[in-house]
């Protein structure tokens, strides 16, 4: 019988799989004893295609590997059928052994049962502030992984992490119960599409002011006046803005009070940001903080992509700074930052009020800050790295003039 794909009616083969042609290529090739490189060279293919598909459709019947192009191209249809039968609606063992490792309970060193909150299924995500379901809550790649070093010879007990995920959340996979995606670390009762997760990036974001395109000599910290920046927010969506330069480690605090009637009546969609961390008030904020310093320590701020950061155009002609913005969900591109966001919540712990602190208290918490000796600065302060730069920017200033 010939390929299923030559029949008139076969659809066309996408680019991504190997066509017959192809197939009859490789075993020309192997025939002509050249190597996979030497055939993944010719046929513009990754070497490890090629040594996969030797590996996965050649012929066995003579005992041998030997690759026919005509039984390869069997073998890709036989695999390529669908729909298949979900590996945990026939294999009861491994999916007891999925099932245990995503909802088992958990349970004290002694053996204990620990039962946590009842929590029940509503077929969302839980809300926010609510307790959520405990269990073992491993994650699928864990457990995929995991089953390979406790079945080393049981080849039956294997899967991969794509195909738990699509149990939990494909109807008609079957095998695992919709419920058990609230013990999944995200908790979410739908799973979100790729393509959504990529369009995230903000509208005033562009490429020519990602982090990538940053000066590059702000990446060693040999060269000072490149910050990063960040709010931490607190109850009743408080927050304070926090500036950090990378090679002093100096840390400015932004005052961010709420607008009055903040809190007393219903927040109005895409109405004005009462909380006080809107775009207009962080860039004010920021430009009165860092005008005070001269020109040559205001050379770029690194923001992640938060909307209070959408006048940075404005900011930039403000302050004479340019704003670079973190790829999504990159926190460690502002690592100083968030190391600093840390040490400040020993001041302005999570879930208080942040705006009961006025503009006086965050002075005194910055400077208690940058009066603390640092490992990374030889044990000088942040405030005595600063000075030095400070003299030395003058002296050069005045040699200049001179």
């Amino acid at each position: 019988m010939p390929p299923t794909h030559l029949s008139i009616s076969a659809p066309l083969l996408s680019g991504r799989y190997l066509s017959f042609a192809e197939r009859e290529e490789i075993a020309l090739g192997r025939a002509q004893g050249r190597g996979v490189r030497d055939i993944a060279r010719r046929l513009g293919r990754t070497p490890s295609t090629i040594s996969r598909e030797l590996r996965r459709n050649a012929a066995t019947r003579s005992g041998g590997l030997e690759y026919r192009a005509t039984t390869a191209q069997w073998h890709a249809d036989r695999l390529a059928r669908r729909p298949k039968v979900s590996k945990l609606a026939i294999n009861d063992d491994l999916r007891r052994y999925v099932e245990d490792r995503l909802a088992g309970r958990i349970a004290m060193p002694d053996g204990t049962v620990i039962d946590g909150p009842r929590v029940a299924w509503t077929g969302r995500r839980h809300g926010r502030r609510q307790p959520r379901r405990w269990g073992r809550a491993w994650s699928p790649e864990q457990i995929s992984h995991r089953l390979r070093s406790d079945f080393p010879e049981d080849r039956v007990m294997r899967i991969s992490h794509e195909a738990i995920y699509q149990a939990l959340y494909v109807q008609g996979r079957g095998g695992l119960r919709r419920e058990l995606t609230a013990c999944l670390r995200s908790g979410r009762a739908l799973r979100l599409p790729r393509a959504r997760q990529a369009g995230r990036g903000k509208s005033f974001v562009t490429s020519e002011i990602m982090i990538s395109e940053r000066p590059a000599e702000a990446a060693d910290r040999a060269v000072p006046g490149h910050w990063e920046g960040d709010l931490i927010v607190g109850l009743q969506r408080s927050a304070i803005g926090t500036l950090v330069e990378r090679t002093t480690r100096f840390t400015m605090l932004l005052h961010l009070p709420p607008l009055a009637g903040h809190g007393k009546s219903p927040r109005a969609k895409n109405g004005p940001a009462t909380a006080g961390h809107g775009a207009e008030a962080v860039r004010d904020a920021i430009a009165q903080s860092i005008i005070t310093l001269p020109r040559q320590l205001r050379r770029s701020l690194a923001w992640d992509q938060g909307a209070e950061m959408a006048r940075h155009a404005e900011l930039k002609i403000l302050a004479d700074l340019p704003v670079y913005f973190c790829d999504p969900h990159s926190p460690w591109q502002r690592g100083t930052n968030e190391n600093t966001n840390g040490l400040l919540r020993q001041y302005f712990p999570k879930g208080t009020d942040l705006s009961l602190h006025g503009p006086d208290e965050l002075e005194a918490v910055a400077t208690a800050l940058n009066g603390r000796p640092r490992k990374t600065l030889g044990w000088r302060t942040p405030a005595e790295a600063l000075d030095e730069l400070l003299r030395a920017a003058q002296t050069a200033g005045v040699a200049t003039t001179g």
